[in-house]
């Protein structure tokens, strides 16, 4: 199982430098879990970047992956590991929603380099 955070479905849309990077567990639907908190950032930045029509068919792609709620066990994971690894909470629900899939969490946000289960590609490739 695979979980892209917002910066990589971002890179992705955007075709940035790290876009193949992130085009493996995009493309692979069956495999990949998509935090229900990726798809308010993904589709906040494209409205206000490209407009609601942009940002409905991102979502759109996003959809075609398996959404994952933000259940009350999850909330209660992200908080703890921010209060525990001093990592800002929205990065924390993506990681704890990749920890309750079992799945590898692909990203290029650094707060999360270091982490077990984590694939990361530097932003600056």
């Amino acid at each position: 199982m695979n979980v892209v955070d917002s910066s990589g479905w971002l890179e992705y849309f955007a075709d940035g430098p790290n876009a193949d990077f992130f085009a493996v567990p995009i493309q692979d639907t069956k495999q990949l879990v998509v935090p229900v908190s990726s798809i308010v950032e993904v589709y906040s930045c494209i409205a206000r970047q490209r407009g609601e029509g942009d940002a409905l068919q991102a979502i759109a792609a996003m959809q075609e992956g398996t959404v994952a709620d933000l259940t009350v066990p999850v909330a209660l994971e992200s908080a703890r590991l921010s209060l525990e690894d001093h990592i800002p909470l929205a990065d924390c629900i993506v990681l704890a929603t990749a920890r309750t899939h079992r799945a590898t969490l692909w990203t290029q946000n650094p707060n999360l380099k270091n982490l077990e289960y984590v694939r990361y590609v530097d932003k600056n490739h």
